[in-house]
């Protein structure tokens, strides 16, 4: 096939208004994945906490430029745009700074969609994205609805506790309110469950009662409780180079192939191993 270039990009945002979820974790390790697999990723942090941007080996005082600068003072996107050392994967830095944006862009009228303008430009397709993930802060405020407008699709990390399908509701409430209005194209990527550890009778139960409620947009790949996921972060590392072995490794990597699968007609011409 031949290549081109000009392809828009798939962008999903990870959204979940509850912390401590795996978004951050998955926004890596699926984003590690999709290059390793031959995918060329932009990851977006617009998580105030950066904790994408330290997981990718970007430390604050590296962050010269970041999302901030992007939303605040519509810096081009190409001048926030760093490499790691991911073969593949790029990402957009956040700092502490985006704790005052829903306050800095109060009066702005164009705030809910100043990160779409800057993704959706025609030099953004150029650039040779095939993916597009933004982290989103675990909140439903003003950077989280910049996230969602931004996107086609969400991906929801799920994690399989008790109290898990609860919280979902509001998330899938601000979608169908932002569909409605500034994105009708939005939608649903999957559920994905995280953190399954399927000795436990309730995280069964858990994953059980998401697929009944939920169906189809529920992922088939799970992420299960892992050690070397929760160890990768403190070598700022994904997992997949800490321990390319461990079974948080493979999970990603089938996550990774279920979500390309799942988007054949964004992936570009150019042949993907």
């Amino acid at each position: 096939m031949v290549d081109q270039p000009s392809a828009p990009p798939k962008i999903i945002a990870l959204a979940n208004q509850k912390g401590g979820v795996g978004k951050t974790t998955t926004a890596i390790n699926l984003g590690a994945a999709l290059a390793e697999a031959g995918y060329r990723v932009l990851l977006v942090d617009i998580d105030p906490q950066g904790n994408a941007s330290t997981g990718l080996g970007l430390y604050t005082q590296d962050r010269h430029l970041t999302s901030y600068e992007l939303l605040l003072e519509s810096l081009p996107v190409q001048d926030v745009i760093y490499g790691t050392e991911v073969s593949g994967l790029s990402i957009i830095p956040s700092t502490a700074d985006l704790s005052s944006a829903d306050l800095d862009l109060s009066s702005n009228s164009q705030r809910s969609v100043l990160l779409r303008q800057a993704l959706r430009r025609n030099d953004m397709n150029d650039a040779g994205f095939d993916f597009i993930l933004i982290d989103c802060p675990p909140s439903l405020g003003l950077l989280t609805v910049n996230g969602l407008v931004a996107a086609d699709s969400v991906l929801v990390p799920l994690q399989s506790e008790f109290y898990a399908l609860e919280g979902l509701s509001q998330l899938l409430l601000t979608v169908r309110e932002i569909r409605s209005s500034a994105n009708p194209d939005l939608r649903i990527e999957g559920v994905l469950m995280t953190m399954v550890d399927r000795r436990n009778r309730l995280s069964r139960q858990v994953e059980a009662d998401a697929r009944e409620n939920l169906g189809e947009i529920v992922f088939q790949t799970v992420i299960p409780r892992n050690v070397r996921l929760s160890e990768a972060p403190s070598h700022a590392i994904p997992v997949l180079e800490y321990d390319t072995g461990s079974k948080g490794s493979e999970a990603y990597r089938a996550l990774a192939r279920e979500l390309a699968t799942r988007n054949r007609r964004f992936v570009r011409g150019r042949s993907h191993g």
